[in-house]
């Protein structure tokens, strides 16, 4: 229990971090004004933010997929850098985005594996709404790992942004996204 508040601690800013992506997928959502229309994809996005740089124990590369980190290496560094790649990334790429607590992108996307039984036991208990799709499903089964502080994700199809914790997850669909300050 002693590591885990050390993690906490040494990651406090993670609602930070976490607040600051949430809100440019919301952004991506709202611009994108093709939703309705048969045949289009919207943007989309699968954030991880991980405690630490060792991941690879569940994950895979996803080959010619990259965050192009010479573009954007943090999150924190200027928020219109990070907004303009995370657009072109959810315009272009596939895979998982992982985010370490200090804001650092990492280049490679990944493929992240679901966790089994005996690794993660909560997994078993997990109850998904009709609406998650496979990047959903795998950001909520994800976010149970112990490493894992959140993920978040845009939809392709309906723009809905949801923010995933320990096995929870906060939705907001695209029409209540921006909630009183929404432009209508």
């Amino acid at each position: 229990m002693e590591e885990l508040d050390q993690v906490l601690k040494k990651y406090a800013t993670s609602q930070d971090l976490m607040d600051e992506i949430r809100y440019v997928a919301e952004s991506l959502s709202m611009e994108f004004d093709k939703w309705d229309e048969q045949y289009v994809s919207g943007p989309s996005l699968y954030f991880l933010i991980v405690a630490e740089t060792e991941f690879e124990e569940y994950t895979d590369p996803l080959g010619e997929n990259t965050w192009p980190t010479d573009r954007c290496k943090l999150v924190h560094d200027s928020s219109s850098a990070f907004r303009r790649v995370a657009e072109d990334v959810a315009f272009s790429r596939d895979g998982a985005i992982i985010v370490t607590g200090d804001g650092s992108v990492q280049r490679q996307m990944v493929r992240v594996r679901s966790p089994s039984h005996t690794e993660v036991p909560a997994v078993a208990e997990l109850e998904y709404p009709d609406w998650m799709g496979t990047k959903h499903m795998s950001a909520l089964e994800t976010s149970l790992r112990e490493n894992v502080l959140w993920a978040i994700t845009l939809s392709e199809e309906d723009g809905r942004v949801t923010t995933y914790l320990d096995g929870t997850y906060q939705d907001y669909p695209r029409d209540e996204i921006g909630g009183r300050w929404r432009p209508d």
